[in-house]
């Protein structure tokens, strides 16, 4: 009678890929502000292509000025940062392209940005892309849940409701 009270058990949330490449751990960036989760946990990932697209439904939180960064709020709630490269705000938005803005509604696949990936590289800088829950805390756990090759839309981020 009282179903609909109990917990949903291991309820889970899961989040996308925004790029084809390879999905590494936070431990694997090569700044700390993102290796020791200080914005919260997640992954990272080594582009092959230069689209990023929205991990999930969900609405832009901010697009920064520089398009380099890209944040938004899942329809779960659930606050991720996509991060394009390292340092990469230098760059002042050359070689970035935006195609949302700030409080836009986006569905998982949408394009939200583009980069050219050998123009980041040429002007020195990494472009490994961490995608992080900023409110890590808000759940019972956050893990990097498919660590290989991936295509844009696949499974990365598991989150398990308290």
């Amino acid at each position: 009678m009282f179903q609909i009270f109990k917990k949903k058990e291991n309820a889970k949330i899961v989040i996308a890929s925004p790029v084809k490449g390879t999905a590494v751990g936070l431990d694997k960036v090569n700044d700390p502000t993102f290796s020791e989760c200080m914005l919260g946990k997640g992954v990272a990932i080594i582009p092959k292509e230069g689209k990023i697209y929205a991990p999930a439904d969900g609405e832009i939180g901010l697009m920064f000025d520089t398009l380099h960064a890209v944040s938004m709020t899942t329809k779960e709630g659930v606050e991720l940062l996509i991060h394009v490269g390292l340092d990469t705000v230098k760059l002042k938005g050359e070689g970035f392209t935006g195609h949302v803005a700030t409080g836009d509604e986006v569905k998982k696949g949408d394009l939200l940005l583009t980069v050219d990936l050998e123009a980041v590289k040429a002007a020195g800088y990494e472009t490994i892309t961490p995608v992080v829950v900023c409110n890590t805390d808000d759940y019972e756990a956050v893990e990097a849940s498919n660590l290989s090759e991936v295509e844009q839309g696949d499974e990365v981020i598991s989150i398990t409701i308290k």
